[in-house]
Order: C-alpha cells, then sequence, then structure tokens
C-alpha cells in the first residue's frame, strides 16, 4: 500500500517537474487580449508560443538557452514591451538592428523600399494627427531636422534602429499601440514566436458561457504566419 502511493506520488510530482520545464522553456499558452492583430489574430485566440526559438530565458537567472533562429522582419512575436515590461505583447517584427524605417500615409519603408503587407488592415483611412508621444522618443534616432519633426499615426520617420533593438507594428494598423509610440523592443525582451491557435471563442456573443457556446472552430489548429 505504502509503495503503491509513493510511487503515485513520484509520478505526479516528475509530471509536474516536467511540466514546469517545459513552460518556461519550451512552450507556454498565451491569450489574445485585444485586436490590434486582427485579422491574423482575434480577440479570444488562444495561442501556443515556441520559446525556445529565439533562446527561452532560465526562471531566475537573467540567462539565456542558445537560439535555433534570430528574429526577423516580419515574424509574430511575443516580447515585454519597454513601457510595461512584465506584461506580454503580440505585434509583428518590421524592423530589425541597423534599418532605416518610415512610414508615408500607411505605407511602410524599410531601407528606402517599400513593403508588401498583405496581412495589414486598415479600418481609418482618415483622422490622422501627429502624436506628442512618438516625437518625444522618435526625435532621438529621426534622419530629420529635430526641431520641425512632426510624427503621426501614418506618417512618420525616417528612424534608424540601434543596435540590440526591433520595430514592432500591429497588423490592425490603425488600431494598435506599438512601436510607434513607445519605443523599440530589446533583443532580450522578445520572449517567442506564436505557433498555432488550439482554442477560440468569441467573448461578444450573446449569451452565457461564449467560451462554449461561441467557438471558433474554423480557428482551432490554425498556423501563424
Amino acid at each position: 500500500m505504502f509503495r503503491t502511493i509513493w510511487d503515485w506520488t513520484r509520478s505526479v510530482a516528475l509530471a509536474l517537474v516536467l511540466f514546469m520545464v517545459v513552460r518556461a522553456l519550451v512552450v507556454e499558452a498565451f491569450k489574445i487580449p485585444t485586436g490590434s492583430m486582427e485579422g491574423t489574430l482575434l480577440i479570444g485566440d488562444f495561442l501556443l508560443v515556441n520559446k525556445a526559438v529565439y533562446g527561452a530565458e532560465i526562471p531566475g537567472t537573467g540567462l539565456h538557452l542558445p537560439a535555433f533562429a534570430e528574429p526577423h522582419r516580419g515574424d509574430v512575436v511575443v516580447f515585454n514591451p519597454p513601457h510595461e515590461p512584465t506584461k506580454n505583447y503580440v505585434k509583428r517584427l518590421v524592423g530589425e538592428p541597423g534599418d532605416t524605417l518610415e512610414m508615408r500615409d500607411k505605407r511602410l519603408f524599410v531601407n528606402g523600399a517599400a513593403v508588401e503587407e498583405p496581412y495589414v488592415r486598415i479600418v481609418d483611412p482618415s483622422g490622422d494627427a501627429m502624436h506628442s508621444d512618438m516625437k518625444r522618443w522618435q526625435v532621438e534616432h529621426v534622419i530629420a531636422a529635430p526641431t520641425s519633426y512632426a510624427p503621426s499615426r501614418d506618417t512618420w520617420g525616417p528612424i534608424v534602429l540601434p543596435d540590440s533593438a526591433y520595430f514592432v507594428l500591429g497588423d490592425n494598423r490603425d488600431n494598435s499601440e506599438d512601436s510607434r509610440y513607445w519605443g523599440f523592443v530589446d533583443r532580450d525582451d522578445i520572449r517567442g514566436r506564436p505557433w498555432f491557435v488550439y482554442y477560440s471563442f468569441d467573448p461578444g456573443e450573446d449569451g452565457g458561457l461564449p467560451w462554449l457556446r461561441a467557438v471558433r472552430w474554423d480557428r482551432i489548429g490554425y498556423r501563424i504566419r
């Protein structure tokens, strides 16, 4: 009897340890709370995030495991933003260290060349205005006369990314709080790359229990690109 209880307890403890190791270093679940990545990702999507690909951080040490790949333009990434370092954000990476970025009337340019962005959603064709928060941080990196620089949501730059700095934007370009407003993402703050949607429901569905009644079956298994 005692041996049976011990074997069961040991098995459960081992399973818990393996779960914690996998969650800390390999794969973690993530829920989409806002519409900043529509229509790539929807509010109510639950993702599995590959943390090992960019080199997972070993908890409590500040050290990272070796990365399998480096973040590149076009990747959808999960990261800790500089203004809210304890939170997880998900956006699309559009600029790497050394890049020159510019936006003209919603059109993104990287190193002088226009970028084709079929995933971008435009919902507000007008209403653009200067943002003081954007000027506050961008003025240190802009290739222009700082005194006359007046960036807006849809038109800004050109700015040059320093070492170890990445620039991210939401695919729902007119409704996204991203690097335009609060600045660069440091390489060490990029936590992983979303893999696929393992569950999804419409939280705005009328009636109770939307997580059960409003399941988006067509989203389950959706690969994130």
